[in-house]
């Protein structure tokens, strides 16, 4: 079963009183395990598609189904359910909560979902292992590199164990070498855990390393290649 089926997609905006066609008929599917990546150029309808992919936006027309429930049937609490449980998003600015150490930004998601305090332990000291920051776990994101913050913010996504990881241009702040790095850890973490990681990207590397990559131009697929 795809753990992400997108059927004949439409994503309008209104935008000073214009309409603007943001996603035209989309229609993808992603199988569990998958490293993919969405790339077209600025405004092609990329991260849109990832925004609605992860429940954070709704869709005009056609269907969102995510692990085999329509994401346009559900009530405003259970995708925010959806959300918590199953996906974890990485952000282009990271989003780290400024006064929280790293290990307190990691463990977040755990808390809300009522992890028990031991296993919330356990689970962040075994990411932040993972990402390589064990010895930064008390350090505030403000005292760390922007490579370093992107790491934590990998791990936090990765804590709560999710079936999808949503990854909205993750090397753009990052010099190349630093990408490198964070991409090769996504590599590693995808083969170990068998999470599904879309990105969406405009990154020659990242396309490099994705093993399926889909082209979007204006709103529409405009190619589909898996390597």
């Amino acid at each position: 079963m795809a753990v992400i089926k997108a059927e004949n997609v439409v994503k309008d905006y209104s935008l000073e009183g214009h309409v603007v066609h943001a996603l035209r008929g989309v229609s993808l599917e992603f199988g569990g395990g998958e490293f993919s990546a969405i790339a077209g150029p600025s405004g092609s309808g990329k991260s849109t598609f990832l925004h609605l992919a992860g429940c954070l936006d709704s869709i005009t027309g056609g269907a969102m189904v995510i692990n085999g429930t329509d994401a346009g049937k559900m009530t405003t609490q259970q995708l925010a359910l959806l959300r918590r449980n199953s996906i974890g998003f990485i952000f282009q600015a990271y989003n780290l909560i400024p006064v929280l150490s790293v290990e307190e930004n990691i463990s977040f998601p755990l808390t809300l979902l009522g992890v028990d305090k031991k296993e919330i332990r356990e689970r962040t000291a075994k990411v932040l292992k993972d990402v390589g920051l064990a010895d930064m776990a008390k350090r505030r994101p403000k005292e760390m590199s922007g490579g370093q913050q992107q790491r934590v913010a990998i791990a936090r996504a990765l804590v709560k164990k999710p079936a999808i990881i949503l990854a909205d241009e993750p090397t753009a702040n990052l010099d190349s070498t630093i990408g490198k790095e964070i991409l090769e850890l996504m590599v590693a973490l995808n083969k170990s855990e068998g999470t599904t990681f879309i990105f969406s990207t405009h990154d020659p590397m990242v396309m490099d390393y994705a093993r399926r990559l889909i082209r979007i131009r204006d709103g529409q697929v405009e190619s589909d290649e898996t390597k």
